[in-house]
């Protein structure tokens, strides 16, 4: 409606309370003949309005609620008042709870090894004869694989077997005892030894010398006669009237004659010389010999030369037992079951020094582990027979920590730890693959996790997140039963950024600043949160 005395349109309540708010300087009239300063005024009034009432339009999405004490409708949109509206935005928060560490997830290499592998090879040497298996094939633990030469052990085996049968023997004699009949035979030898000792002590006889000198005599003549024979067979030889065979024996026999007659001469001469004395001393030691044979065999045989025979048989089965096991270091068999991966030698090939020669190598079927290497502080939180998941290629193993080696690598400064594969596993994995295992390692570090949605940037590179403040107790049918809080911006600083284990975030932070265990952080909505900004959570 208009006003009807000057046909103007009465203030709104909007209006009323802008003019209201303004200071009273301002609605001082100024003299008419000072228009255009009232004309500025005039427009001034008119923008503030237009704001107010854009400001009341809005409360449909948010929430608008009067400061404490101040008198309000039903909408929440303050009249006659001279406080302007207050926005409280909704927001979601999350506690945070101070940590002591943090978990790091770090992947070491290694390589697939065969659990047992061997380069066999002979324990002796020799000349390799057979080879029964090539590269590739499969045997079973026992298997011949090959074999050297045995001829010349089994040469030495068959002597010492003889050498044994006789002293066997000799031991049963010596057992039994001496016979009547070696009695009889070791003094017969004893007679005729001092016999011949006496004849020579003695001195040859004269008839003997005669016969000496008469058997000279006799082969000198028929020496010549053989010579004049082997004469007339030479002229006859010569003329064609003999074979060269009859020359020969006439030859020979010229030969034969003279020998003999070197020797009865030789007699002759030692019969006139006398018997020498060595040859005496030498007949007298024959006397004394046979006579210690024969007293031997009439005391009986003595216990020392019992257990001395004894002794050379347990000799002679020691050299035996020897012989038979260098026998059997000429076969090579499979040590377990398994795939030969290399055959070196062929048949022929002479193994000289006994184990330095390898002939086959053997890798264990159905039995594969792990070594890899990894640092001293992370072996030192496994636990034997604890299970972890092994990468090999493109596919993930169940695995089992077999043991944790002593010893540390000097070049790389780790340790090798031993995860056994299920058996399974050998079919699809082969020895000299590449594994994979990541550890979970605990790190001491004290700090908060935050989403990285709850970041904002900060001043000089640092972040910051915003936390919930003191609480305003404010009163409007909006928040009635609603616990408002005033923002507030805490600097922090980032320690480590990984995934959002729970899938909720897809990333969060490790920080630490001026943060408090139980905080109720802001993790959402940061463009339209500033300092001082009244939010109450959507959860309460």
């Amino acid at each position: 409606m208009l006003d009807t005395k000057n046909g103007k349109k009465p203030p709104t309540n909007e209006e009323v309370s802008v003019f209201q708010s303004l200071p009273a300087e301002t609605l001082i009239q100024r003299p008419k003949h000072h228009k255009f300063p009232l004309v500025w005024g005039g427009t001034i009034l008119l923008l503030l309005s237009s704001f107010l009432i854009f400001i009341t339009s809005q409360s449909g999405r948010n929430s608008l609620i009067d400061v404490p004490n101040s008198p309000s409708n039903q909408s929440g949109t303050a009249l006659n008042t001279n406080e302007p509206p207050i926005e409280i935005l909704p927001v979601e928060t999350q506690p945070i709870q101070l940590v002591d560490s943090r978990q790091s997830s770090r992947t070491y290499t290694g390589e697939i090894v065969a659990r047992r592998s061997s380069d066999l090879g002979f324990e002796r040497s020799g000349k390799v004869i057979q080879i029964n298996v090539d590269q590739g094939q499969r045997v079973k633990a026992g298997t011949l694989l090959a074999r050297l030469g045995t001829s010349g052990l089994e040469a030495s085996r068959s002597e010492l077997l003889a050498q044994r049968a006789q002293a066997v023997a000799e031991l049963k004699e010596m057992q039994a005892g001496s016979r009547p009949e070696t009695i009889a035979a070791a003094r017969a030898n004893l007679a005729q030894a001092v016999a011949e000792l006496k004849e020579r002590q003695a001195g040859p006889r004269a008839e003997t010398i005669a016969a000496a000198r008469a058997n000279v005599t006799e082969l000198d003549k028929q020496l010549e006669l053989s010579r004049k024979k082997q004469n007339r067979r030479q002229s006859l030889y010569s003329e064609g009237a003999i074979s060269r065979e009859q020359l020969d024996e006439a030859i020979t026999e010229v030969s034969a004659q003279k020998a003999r007659l070197d020797q009865a001469q030789s007699q002759l001469n030692e019969l006139l010389a006398g018997t020498r004395p060595e040859r005496i001393e030498a007949q007298k030691a024959r006397v004394d010999q046979a006579q210690k044979q024969l007293d031997e065999l009439l005391a009986g045989t003595r216990p020392e030369r019992i257990e001395a025979q004894k002794a050379r048989v347990d000799q002679l089965d020691a050299s035996l037992g020897k012989l038979k096991l260098d026998i059997k270091k000429t076969t090579l068999k499979a040590p377990f079951s398994g795939t030969i991966s290399r055959r070196w030698v062929d048949e022929g090939t002479v193994v000289s020094t006994a184990g330095s020669q390898p002939i086959f190598s053997i890798v264990e079927d159905g039995a594969v582990e792990a070594n890899i290497g990894i640092p001293v502080s992370a072996a030192s939180q496994l636990q034997l027979g604890s299970t972890l998941p092994l990468k090999i290629g493109q596919k993930t193993y169940t695995s089992q920590v077999s043991s944790i080696l002593p010893e540390l690598d000097s070049d790389t400064r780790t340790v090798t730890v031993v995860l056994k594969l299920d058996p399974a596993a050998a079919r699809t994995v082969a020895p000299g693959q590449l594994a994979q295992l990541e550890l979970a390692q605990s790190i001491a570090t004290s700090g908060y996790w935050l989403p990285t949605t709850a970041l904002v940037p900060g001043v000089r590179g640092l972040w910051s997140c915003y936390v919930l403040g003191e609480a305003v107790p404010l009163k409007s049918p909006i928040a009635q039963g609603k616990t408002t809080f005033r923002v507030e911006r805490t600097d922090v600083e980032i320690l480590y950024q990984e995934d959002d284990p729970s899938g909720t975030h897809g990333q969060r932070v490790l920080v630490r600043g001026t943060l408090q265990p139980g905080d109720q952080v802001i993790i959402s909505g940061m463009h339209r949160i500033v300092p001082g900004q009244f939010v109450r959570p959507i959860k309460q």
